[in-house]
């Protein structure tokens, strides 16, 4: 899902480092949810306005308040301990013109006439959707300064806030080992009607600049949701780039969009990803940084939501890569889906069968986030979350440019049209019906690693694909590890233990020189 299936920032979400021990569920929603202290704040309202400085034409689009206790509340919703924000959708709206936010607007988790009375920072947000899928701290939106207030006011006056600060893009700092590469895709320009770039962070090895003549074995690496080009630096420091004498170029790919994580798969809504990146982007990097340019020096691997994206290229694209080594995919089989099967008659996302609410993550064996509320924190967002991701790159594109919906959001039900059309995306089907042309391409090439006790239930769908591999007589290394979950499946051991099976695969792929 997902870096940190969601956001996995760094190698994954340590959920541990989010929640403290003993938490319990109303504690993870937010100790304002708790119903002996929700108060009725019906005279509270935000009264908004934007410079020209943010935009000097006329605003059509989505304008956001968040709250929070502490820090910019801009930077939420946190997905383990979301703190109520609201939002408005206004058209033509005027600079310096002052707009009026109240109970009537959408809002999380609860309309703003039942949120707990209490001292507050505030900050709207204008989501002028500049290409990232990030509102409150996307490069292109605009925000207010943060305003502290006691809710609701004790004077009943509205609360004044000023959209006034452009966030800028953020720098990519060269150095002597990391650098940027850009491309702008013409498939993907085509497809988007403006120029499109593909990016990457590019960590070079160690002797690069002393043998300028020296090609080199290529790992692309796809951070997951909320992860971006920029890991490179992270990266650098902590992911071998050298292994048993092999030295490679580690590329750190950009999977960022404004629907969420486009995982390199061509889609309705999306645009042409995976053609841009196998036909256009890797060509042009290893010319430039002096890639060997082969199939069998070339690797792909990812966490969460980029695994499952190393995975799905792999099988997509079999004759371009020389394996694949995917850690902790999203769903790889929809017939587990976080535990859901969508193919079911009368599927639900909100509800198991027994009518019981669905967790969508979990501390060690104990439910913290439920497909509802996190469902209903995303339609607030109103776009780039991690669930509508899914819809973005899956879904049919509808006639109003939107994707297909799979689940209706109020109710949960699963739309079986839209789940017939995700087969396509389904990389165990995609296998089982594909075998016996891809076997010979795969042979060799597919590793699969997964936690046994994955914080969002992504272990079952993996289980599913490799009972498919053995049954279908595949060499496919699937390998499920007891105890470990979505963060600390991938620990410095896997990490050196996978970076020497990619060397290993690299010589024993390469051309031996004749005597």
């Amino acid at each position: 899902m997902h870096q940190s299936r969601w956001l996995w920032l760094g190698l994954g979400i340590l959920l541990a480092s989010v929640l403290a021990p003993g938490a319990c569920l109303d504690r993870v929603w937010g100790a304002s949810l708790a119903a002996s202290e929700i108060q009725v704040a019906s005279a509270t309202r935000f009264e908004l306005t934007f410079t020209e400085k943010v935009s000097a034409e006329p605003f059509t689009g989505r304008v956001l308040v968040f709250l929070g206790r502490s820090g910019e509340p801009r930077r939420g919703p946190n997905w383990f301990n979301p703190e109520p924000f609201f939002a408005l959708d206004v058209k033509d709206w005027q600079p310096g013109t002052a707009i009026v936010l109240d109970h009537k607007a959408q809002g999380f988790p609860k309309p703003l006439d039942q949120l707990a009375e209490g001292s507050y920072r505030i900050q709207a947000v204008l989501d002028l959707d500049r290409g990232t899928h990030r509102v409150g701290t996307g490069p292109g939106n605009a925000h207010s300064a943060v305003v502290q207030a006691k809710l609701p006011p004790d004077d009943g006056a509205p609360i004044k806030l000023t959209i006034d600060q452009l966030i800028p893009e953020r720098a990519f700092n060269e150095n002597e080992r990391v650098k940027l590469c850009e491309l702008v895709s013409p498939s993907l320009s085509a497809f988007h009607k403006k120029p499109m770039k593909l990016r990457a962070g590019v960590v070079l090895p160690p002797s690069f600049h002393e043998q300028p003549g020296q090609r080199y074995p290529v790992i692309y690496d796809i951070p997951g949701f909320g992860g971006d080009h920029t890991f490179a630096f992270m990266y650098a420091n902590r992911r071998a780039n050298v292994a048993d004498g092999v030295e490679f170029l580690y590329v750190v790919l950009d999977p960022d969009c404004r629907t969420g994580h486009h995982v390199f798969a061509d889609s309705e809504n999306n645009g042409p990803y995976g053609t841009a990146l196998v036909t256009e982007f890797i060509p042009h990097l290893e010319q430039a940084f002096r890639g060997l340019n082969q199939p069998s020096a070339r690797f792909v691997t990812g966490h969460s939501s980029g695994g499952w994206s190393s995975l799905w290229l792999q099988v997509t694209y079999p004759n371009a890569f020389g394996g694949v080594w995917s850690t902790a995919p999203d769903p790889i089989d929809f017939r587990d889906f976080q535990r859901i099967n969508l193919y079911a008659p009368g599927a639900n996302m909100f509800k198991d069968e027994a009518g019981q609410p669905r967790p969508l993550a979990r501390r060690g064996q104990t439910p913290v986030v439920f497909y509802r509320a996190f469902s209903d924190m995303e339609r607030v967002l109103g776009r780039g979350g991690q669930l509508a991701s899914f819809e973005a790159v899956f879904s049919p594109r509808m006639p109003n440019g939107q994707p297909r919906l799979l689940w209706d959001r109020d109710t949960g039900a699963v739309d079986p049209v839209t789940a017939k059309a995700w087969e396509k995306y389904d990389i165990n089907l995609v296998l089982e019906r594909n075998w016996s042309t891809l076997e010979p391409k795969l042979r060799g090439k597919l590793h699969v690693y997964m936690g046994e006790l994955d914080t969002f239930y992504l272990e079952g769908a993996t289980i599913k694909v490799k009972e498919t591999l053995a049954r279908l007589g595949s060499d496919a290394k699937v390998e499920i590890f007891p105890g470990k979950d979505h963060g600390s499946l991938l620990g410095r051991d896997l990490i050196q233990r996978m970076a020497k099976e990619m060397a290993d695969q690299f010589r024993n792929h390469q051309p031996r020189e004749q005597p």
